[in-house]
């Protein structure tokens, strides 16, 4: 299976329904024309690995980080552009199966382990129920997974990242007001992502007459961390609690009572200060329904291979109802 972005394709094995991701590798997307190339580069490498007594693949779960639909995939942020039937007749594979990116981190959430995440303290973690994925990275990905009723599991891909951004105060009201000024629609993602980030940090510096200089996401995060600058450190506390509601609308309208996730590569760099933000408090600020999100437990993704697992499912999945 493959977890497919814009610089890089993480490749891995399962060698039996149930069996762990193993033999991880990662390669280069500019390096090579398509997805079959590059998995051809993979496992010529696994032979070399294994004396040339490496197994063929027989079937195979590409997540990609754009929308699947039909026959063929075009990467937004990359050169590829392929016709799964294609590579799965490159690869000589019996089955190909093809996930949006944040369908597969949403089918590994009922897999993970204690070792692949950090818990919120106080709430019993359950894997009963619908379970949801919000993901801050270059965008804002939202994914969900419910039951289907016979053991496995369905995802629910989607586009929430792009819902309208709600505040719930006169600074986020001011917020939101301002950056209206150069966006018509303020969604989620435009403020809770790596693209979001600038836009938020200037748009607290206007709300807050100070001068600030234009800064990257990363620029930010590591002004906030390191304490050097106010106003990053300012920046990162109200992306949680905007996250907190957010997240917490993504609760309530999936009825996601297993969990809610935080994936994405943005919050784990700054976890220390997102696990003792407002993100909680936020999350559960929904007036009646307060008890009902109290009692769901919350959790950062660490581990960065997981829509590897996600993956991995969707090939036993598939393969079972085959």
């Amino acid at each position: 299976m493959a977890d497919i972005g814009g610089t890089n394709a993480r490749f891995g094995w399962v060698a039996a329904p149930g069996a762990p991701v193993s033999q991880v590798r990662r390669l280069a997307v500019p390096d090579f024309a398509g997805p079959a190339e590059a998995a051809q580069a993979y496992l010529a490498g696994l032979a070399g690995a294994h004396g040339g007594d490496a197994r063929a693949p027989v079937h195979a779960a590409f997540a990609v980080a754009t929308a699947v639909g039909g026959d063929r995939i075009t990467l937004t942020n990359s050169h590829w552009d392929f016709s799964r039937s294609a590579v799965q007749q490159a690869l000589g594979l019996r089955s190909l199966r093809l996930l949006n990116d944040f369908e597969s981190l949403a089918l590994s959430l009922p897999g993970l382990g204690d070792g692949q995440l950090r818990r919120h303290p106080g709430v019993a973690a359950t894997a009963v129920g619908a379970m949801a994925v919000v993901g801050p990275g270059t965008g804002l990905g939202v994914g969900g997974v419910v039951p289907d009723g016979r053991g496995g599991w369905v995802a629910l891909p989607g586009e929430g990242g792009h819902a309208t951004l709600a505040p719930v105060d006169d600074l986020e009201s001011a917020l939101l007001a301002c950056v209206r000024r150069d966006f018509a629609h303020v969604s989620a993602e435009r403020l809770l992502s790596g693209i979001g980030l600038p836009v938020l940090h200037q748009g607290l510096a206007r709300v807050e007459g100070v001068a600030a200089p234009a800064l990257t996401a990363a620029q930010i995060v590591d002004g906030g961390e390191a304490g050097t600058d106010a106003l990053c450190s300012r920046t990162l506390d109200v992306f949680c609690a905007l996250l907190g509601g957010f997240a917490g609308n993504v609760a309530l309208t999936l009825g996601a009572r297993g969990g809610v996730f935080i994936g994405g590569g943005i919050v784990p760099r700054f976890a220390g200060r997102f696990f003792a933000s407002a993100f909680r408090q936020r999350f559960e600020a929904k007036g009646r329904f307060q008890p009902y999100l109290a009692a769901i437990p919350t959790a950062l993704i660490t581990d960065t291979l997981a829509a590897l697992g996600g993956a991995a499912l969707a090939i036993e999945q598939g393969v079972a109802r085959d």
